[in-house]
């Protein structure tokens, strides 16, 4: 049985604090991953905008870099009120504890309704739009029975199993995961779904700004939070390339466990599934089969999160000192298409890591650095 107890630690922002933490994130060419670079660079947002231009402009930027404005963060801030959501950093208490862990947790995170389920043990359940009677069933069945003993269900609010879950863990706790901003959820006739989660005891929970319609190529960034979210994800009758075989294999990636519950091989709707068995998932046919493997997993919260906080020194003197031109061509023809480790750089051109560490920075700014899963970098196409 997991400890449902909230676990509250981290340092909340201050107003002034969270405006520049929303304009960095919603700036051009800052993803999660530069956010946080920044942030320990430069020792705070403010101190980070201010740098922005210079940073792209050496990176090779061929045009301005768009900085979000006050009035722009101000504005979503308001428009957050308006709907009771509001957005919590990931230094903050209420940040979900497990999505700290993983590399790229979203900096800024806008959520609505009972924020202490955040906090909890959390089982994804995620499976078919198109779902049988029997799988949807099945779906509620483990939705209540992990709920039942301390844990939040997250999932995505799609039709079918996802409905499944978030129905049946609706007094329980349960997290909707969103690809759109919180005031665009999907699907629409889920909408009455999502304000009786937030208006109970679940929580929606969105890293994309206000207004934002989802888009096709939004939906895996979902999945990633519900993987990250959650301690082990249940995959419920899927197809072949289907959203819910990226959840799994995104949580597999993050060291999460991965349980898929076995169907007809003549079932279109179960050759995912049977396929994650075949790759090693957990063999799921009853609700113990869940709550026995993550039994010791769930003792286990909090344990090595990545936290970014503000150091309120601005970065010091010597972080705002670029490297000289011959050591920023080394470090970049060091780079090429295929994706290195930063630490494989740093020993091949003999540089300091901050002195690397800046210079990609300059140029994942400039729109000229890829990121990969694991800390891998490359140079854009093109380049």
């Amino acid at each position: 049985m997991p400890d449902g107890g909230a676990r509250r630690h981290g340092i909340a922002l201050t107003d002034r604090q969270r405006i520049a933490w929303l304009r960095l994130i919603r700036s051009d060419n800052v993803g999660p991953s530069t956010f946080r670079d920044l942030i320990n660079h430069f020792g705070s947002a403010e101190a980070a905008l201010t740098m922005l231009p210079e940073l792209s402009s050496r990176g090779g930027a061929s045009r301005a870099i768009r900085i979000a404005s006050v009035e722009e963060a101000e504005r979503e801030l308001d428009a957050a009120r308006r709907h009771g959501a509001r957005f919590v950093g990931i230094g903050e208490p209420d940040y979900p504890p497990a999505l700290r862990q993983i590399d790229g947790a979203p900096p800024l995170l806008a959520v609505m309704g009972h924020s202490p389920v955040a906090l909890r043990p959390s089982v994804g359940i995620v499976g078919s739009r198109n779902a049988s009677i029997s799988g949807a069933k099945f779906a509620a069945m483990i939705a209540r029975d992990v709920g039942r003993v301390g844990y939040a269900v997250t999932s995505g609010l799609a039709r079918g199993i996802d409905t499944a879950a978030h129905r049946a863990s609706m007094e329980t706790g349960t997290i909707a995961v969103l690809a759109g901003g919180l005031d665009r959820p999907y699907p629409p006739e889920n909408v009455p779904l999502l304000k009786e989660i937030v208006a109970g005891e679940g929580l929606a929970v969105s890293e994309m700004p206000f207004g934002w319609e989802p888009r096709a190529r939004d939906f895996p960034r979902r999945n990633r939070l519900i993987a990250g979210i959650s301690h082990g994800v249940v995959v419920v009758e899927a197809a072949q390339r289907s959203g819910s075989l990226i959840t799994a294999r995104m949580a597999g990636d993050f060291g999460r466990l991965v349980f898929a519950v076995p169907g007809s091989p003549l079932d279109p709707r179960c050759h995912g599934t049977n396929a994650l068995l075949k790759e090693g998932a957990i063999v799921t046919t009853s609700s113990e089969d869940v709550l026995e493997a993550l039994a010791p997993l769930a003792r286990l919260e909090g344990h090595g999160e990545t936290m970014i906080e503000e150091s309120g020194d601005d970065g010091g003197a010597a972080a705002l000192l670029p490297p000289d031109d011959s050591d920023r061509a080394t470090i970049i023809s060091s780079l090429g298409p295929s994706p290195v480790e930063v630490d494989d750089i740093i020993r091949h051109t003999g540089l300091s890591a901050s002195a690397v560490y800046l210079v990609l920075l300059e140029l994942d700014l400039a729109g000229r650095l890829h990121r990969h899963a694991g800390g891998l970098v490359s140079l854009a196409m093109g380049d």
